[in-house]
């Protein structure tokens, strides 16, 4: 099977070389890496031309939805990769999901862990090895199989944010899940520039938000409102 790792950018360019210095030694007729950026106005350009095995697709609107779309349709792989930008795969992702797929998964994640330890991040990271769908989300990567991908429609681009979780939420009812039983790194940056309790109060409010139907705009208007990043 061949694997078409997908990456959404908006002004990454502290993030996305880290990523790709990781992923570009492995592309090869197998795997192939595409960037879809929604308009970064830092130098996340210039960060991945440096890479020229990548392929780079650019956007004219800045929605992860409306980005990951846009990779899978130019993606010439048997199985989808979406990663975000600021999470470190493992070497044996390859492996990996080849192994869920045969074990009978049409699509799946990872777990995760926190580039930094502290207890109550651990405690967070703990929660992703459940299958609940509270405990899912974009930063724990999300495989799946091509075909699957295009029959479920790809992701609602009507959701501004909470697109993975609508998108999930909607696969689940007919396709089989998994979760491959490693963990991918997260970077910390969101609490870094938040306190703990700030940003889980935060997520667990959208999360809520989303599960009551409440319009995306609105979730992102509250969550944009309510922390503090550099970064899209």
């Amino acid at each position: 099977m061949k694997l078409s790792i997908i990456i959404p950018t908006l002004n990454e360019e502290a993030q996305i070389g880290l990523l790709l210095d990781f992923l570009s030694p492995k592309i090869n007729a197998s795997l192939e890496v595409l960037i879809v950026d929604g308009g970064s106005e830092d130098k996340t350009i210039d960060v991945i031309n440096h890479y020229k095995k990548v392929k780079l697709i650019q956007t004219e609107k800045a929605s992860r939805a409306v980005q990951l779309n846009c990779g899978a349709q130019a993606a010439t792989g048997d199985i989808l990769y979406f990663i975000h930008a600021d999470v470190q795969p493992l070497s044996s992702f390859v492996e990996d999901i080849d192994k869920a797929i045969y074990k009978g998964a049409d699509f799946g994640c990872y777990r995760f862990e926190f580039d930094k330890k502290t207890p109550m991040l651990q405690f967070n990271a703990w929660w992703t090895r459940f299958n609940f769908m509270f405990c899912r989300g974009g930063d724990q990567t999300l495989f799946i199989k091509r075909d699957a991908f295009f029959e479920l429609g790809g992701f609602n681009e009507t959701y501004c944010i909470m697109e993975d979780f609508e998108f999930i939420n909607r696969a689940r009812k007919t396709l089989k899940f998994y979760i491959i039983p490693k963990n991918v790194i997260v970077s910390t940056r969101k609490y870094d520039k938040n306190s703990y309790f700030k940003v889980n109060m935060i997520n667990l409010w959208s999360y809520w938000l989303f599960m009551f139907g409440a319009a995306p705009k609105r979730i992102k208007k509250f969550y944009k409102r309510n922390l503090t990043m550099d970064y899209e």
